[in-house]
Parts: C-alpha cells; sequence; structure tokens
C-alpha cells in the first residue's frame, strides 16, 4: 500500500506548469481519488513521463473522477487499468460516451504508429512498442460509471462527489471533491477541469464556481484574451479565399471532440453568408466523425448542455461534406486536382492522418494550413505558428511554403478575462486557489491578475507537489 497521512492532502501528479498530462490526487487515511488521468503530450520530457511507472501503484487508486474525454484528461487510463486500478470511473455520460470513441482511437493510433515506425526505421526503440494496445483500452469501458450533474455521488469512505457543467466540450464537467470528517472539519476542493467560454457557439456557458475550500483552476489562455471573433472569421475567409484563388488545398488539424464541430459550424456560417465559395470538405477522421454523430444526437435530443438556440438545428451541416472512414478514402484525397477543404486530426498535429496531408501539402505555396485555436509547446502545430520554415514528419524534414494561418477564436478554452469573472462569481474566496494546466508564464500572468483583482491566495503547484487540505 502506498503511504497515506492521516491529514487529507492533494498531489499534483501532472498538468503543472504545463498544459498537458492532468493528474491530481485527492489522499485522506484509507482513500486515494484520482482527478483526471491524462496522456502527457507535446515537448519529449513530457511524453516520455507516460513510460514511467505511475507515481503511486494503481491497485492503491480507489476511484477515478474525469473531468471530460479529451486525452489529455483521460488518455492515460488504459494504462492505468493495466497496471492494477479496478475501481470505478465516475464521470458525465457525455463523456463516457466520448471516451468509448476516442481510447479506442488512442489506442489504434498508438499501435499503428509503432507499426509504422517499425516499418520506416526511424523509431530508436527495437521494436517500437505502443504505450498501450486496443485491448487495454477495451478493459476500460466497463468501468464507467456514469453520473448525473449536480447529483451527489458516494465514493466511500467520507468522500462524495458531484459534477457541474462546464462548457468546454460536449460531456465537460468540473467536480467538487467533498471529504467527511467525524469531527465536522469537512473540507471541500474543486477541480474546474477545463472551463468553456461563454461565446461557445454551441454549447451552454459553465455553471458558476461553488462554495469551497480549495480551488484547482485551469489557466490554458492565463496570459492572453481571445481576439474579436468577427476578425478571425474574416481571417478564415480571407485564408480559404486565397487558396481557392491559387488553385490550391486548404488543410484544417482539428480536435475530433467539439473542434471539429466548430469548424463545421464557422465553415457552414460563411458558405450561408456567401463570403467563401462552396468547396468540397473532406472529414478525415473516423473519430471525428463519430464524435459528430454524438454531437448531432445531443442537438437533436434536446441534451441540457446544448445552446437552446442550437436545439433542432444542424449547425455544421454544409453543402458538400465528404465522409472519409477507411484508410482508402484518406489516401485517395491525395488524388485531388481542385480547391478543397480537409478537416483532419490531430489538432496539433502531433499524429493521425492529418501527418500525411501536412507532408503532402506543405511544401506548396498554393496551399494553406489553418491551425485552430492553442498550440502546446514541442508540438508541430506549434512549430508550425512560431514560423518554422522546415518540420520533422516522418523521420524527415518537409518545406514549409504553404500559407499558415492561426485562428484563435476556435479556442474552447476561457480566455483570462472569462476565468478572471468567472471566478469573481465564486460564493466565497477559497483558502488556497491553485493554477494548473497552463504553461508557467500562463499560469504566472494569471495569478498575477487574480490576487490584484480578487485579492485571492494564488499558488502555482509544481509537478509532484504535495499539499495538505485539512
Amino acid at each position: 500500500m502506498s503511504q497515506t497521512s492521516t491529514h487529507p492532502a492533494l498531489r499534483f501528479l501532472g498538468a503543472t506548469r504545463t498544459v498537458t498530462g492532468s493528474r491530481f490526487l485527492v489522499e485522506t487515511s484509507d482513500r486515494r481519488i484520482l482527478v483526471d488521468c491524462g496522456l502527457f503530450q507535446g515537448l519529449k520530457e513530457d511524453r516520455e513521463r507516460n513510460w514511467k511507472p505511475f507515481p503511486i501503484s494503481p491497485s492503491d487508486i480507489d476511484a477515478v473522477v474525469l473531468t471530460h474525454a479529451h486525452i489529455d484528461h483521460s488518455g492515460y487510463l488504459p494504462a492505468l487499468v493495466r497496471d492494477g486500478f479496478s475501481g470505478p470511473i465516475v464521470t458525465s455520460d457525455d463523456t463516457a460516451k466520448l471516451c468509448e470513441i476516442l481510447l479506442r482511437d488512442a489506442a489504434h493510433l498508438q499501435e499503428e504508429e509503432a507499426r509504422y515506425a517499425n516499418e520506416a526505421g526511424y523509431s530508436k526503440h527495437h521494436p517500437a512498442l505502443p504505450l498501450y494496445t486496443r485491448e487495454d483500452a477495451e478493459a476500460v469501458l466497463p468501468m464507467f460509471t456514469p453520473h448525473a450533474l449536480e447529483a451527489p455521488i458516494d465514493i466511500g469512505g467520507g468522500i462524495m462527489v458531484e459534477l457541474q457543467w462546464a462548457g468546454h466540450i460536449l460531456g465537460a464537467a468540473s467536480a467538487t471533491v467533498d471529504l467527511l470528517a467525524a469531527d465536522g472539519s469537512d473540507r471541500r476542493v474543486f477541480f474546474s477541469g477545463d472551463i468553456g467560454r461563454p461565446t461557445h457557439p454551441l454549447l451552454e456557458p459553465p455553471a458558476d464556481p461553488p462554495d469551497a475550500d480549495v480551488f484547482v483552476v485551469e489557466s490554458t489562455y492565463g496570459d492572453r484574451t481571445h481576439p474579436p471573433a468577427e476578425a478571425e472569421m474574416q481571417r478564415l475567409a480571407a485564408a480559404i479565399n486565397g487558396a481557392a484563388d491559387r488553385g490550391g488545398m486548404v488543410v484544417i488539424p482539428a480536435f475530433a471532440v467539439d473542434r471539429t464541430e466548430v469548424v463545421l459550424q464557422a465553415l457552414h456560417e460563411l458558405e450561408t453568408a456567401e463570403r467563401i465559395p462552396r468547396l468540397p470538405i473532406h472529414v478525415d477522421s473516423p473519430m471525428a466523425l463519430s464524435v459528430l454523430g454524438l454531437y448531432r444526437a445531443a442537438i437533436a435530443g434536446n441534451d441540457s448542455g446544448i445552446r437552446s438556440d442550437m436545439l433542432g438545428s444542424s449547425p455544421f451541416d454544409t453543402s458538400r461534406i465528404h465522409e472519409c472512414r477507411t484508410t482508402q478514402e484518406s489516401m485517395k484525397l491525395a488524388e485531388l486536382t481542385y480547391p478543397s477543404i480537409i478537416i483532419s486530426a490531430s489538432g496539433m498535429a502531433t499524429g493521425g492522418r492529418v501527418l500525411h496531408h501536412l507532408a503532402r501539402l506543405l511544401p506548396d505555396p498554393a496551399n494553406a494550413v489553418i491551425l485552430t485555436g492553442f498550440q502546446a509547446d514541442g508540438t508541430r502545430g506549434q512549430r508550425l505558428a512560431g514560423g518554422e520554415r522546415a518540420v520533422k514528419m516522418f523521420g524527415h524534414y518537409i518545406p514549409v511554403r504553404a500559407q499558415v494561418e492561426v485562428i484563435q477564436s476556435f479556442s474552447v478554452h476561457a480566455d483570462a478575462d472569462e476565468i478572471v469573472a468567472w471566478l469573481r462569481r465564486a460564493p466565497r474566496e477559497p483558502q488556497t486557489c491553485f493554477l494548473v494546466h497552463g504553461n508557467e508564464s500562463a499560469s504566472r500572468a494569471l495569478q498575477d491578475r487574480v490576487i490584484a483583482e480578487l485579492g485571492w491566495c494564488v499558488a502555482v503547484p509544481r509537478r509532484m507537489e504535495r499539499v495538505l487540505v485539512d
């Protein structure tokens, strides 16, 4: 058994001074609850942490509370289960449905990338192995225990959990963890998860923060504000029109969850207003297409997270969507000879089918690459956004001659102004507000703002730091 304290404690196992690997451990004298279980992505030193043993024995964890389905919050679950975790995974119903898609796809991609690395011979490891397999991912799915939002969940051992709407992606939730003590010295820890924007085009705004003693809050955009949406739509239209006029292609790396839907909704809006031509749109991601089905079902089924003015509509159906599900359908896109739009995962160009499109299209100045939102340090998306003239893919450097545009308005993370306004609505000041899931500069900038504007005690924790919450 892991060593535990008689005092409740919080340990920061990931997403500290970085935007990846969300993992937070709540410990009491006889319970260990893991909030989120994400993969580390981006920088090599971060990715290598995925291969190291988990900081505590997975078999000693009693439950996982999952805020949402994005891989940097859920993607380590197959390894955790394979290595001994056997408790429930508490989350929302939509998150459980999304994880069924995402975890299977993540395992498939890891197996395919290992296979391709072995065939191409560019891996430093012989043979290259996946972090986990599709069988490992399948073993996770029966362990999900979906719960309604704003309903108390008894974890046992004097721990209660409640989920509330976070507005980030379909099913996304914040989590309140109540530590109930026999002597009445109860403590409440609130985990924001990823907080959505009040102006999300499809989803309802996040619920206000609850009364809590400790806050753990994301800070992805803690050092910036999003540009005006209309100006970004103009830039998007200009990039598409420019590529079409040059006879080129447009490739949009987009996350399969929510980002693809938001991009399709924007293209639909631009087409309807006749601000861009009605180009063929190829959605080249089986995972994105499966997720698109869930969003369509949520809109048709009056899901409580969908904005009321979106219910019953088809906001991301354009006139010319082509669904590419098979590898053969994806490969045929290389034969296109007329202006078209390709939307493919992943959103930061860290893997997936989009790499093949980028490798083919980046060398031609007639083409355009549109990056949709935050690009983490160390990712190809970040290098493209930073203006690098060559990026490495499949063991080779590819020249970057295509037009590269970054459209920040597609982000579904609250920016600094929106986070501060959201925190201001808390019923009372917490004892401590910890800022996580942000690069250190972003976390520090938000720390300064919250101290200056709200007067709170705010800390930016280090990875593996442990603090008492008694």
